[in-house]
């Protein structure tokens, strides 16, 4: 039963982050915390700050101005990846 619950739980934990919404106002290290197979996606962006410490308290849009991509396309582009 232990197990049941548990299993349970982790479950409504993953619905719950799959159905978060990107914006453009979040952090970089945040986004990929919902998942981490947005890397690949950010890094065909042209978001090659991925792995910079940088991106543990920069947004998606100040990461985006600095690379000159528009933060509103890549939200859209996140958010198309993960439904």
């Amino acid at each position: 039963l232990y197990h049941f619950i548990l299993l349970n739980s982790l479950l409504k934990e993953v619905k719950n982050m799959s159905e978060q919404k990107i914006t453009k106002d979040m952090i970089i290290a945040d986004i990929i915390q919902i998942d981490e197979n947005l890397i690949p996606v950010l890094l065909n962006a042209g978001m090659h700050c991925v792995g910079f410490p940088s991106s543990l308290g920069e947004t998606l849009e100040e990461a985006a101005e600095v690379h000159g991509i528009d933060a509103d396309e890549l939200c859209e582009l996140l958010n198309e990846f993960i439904a």
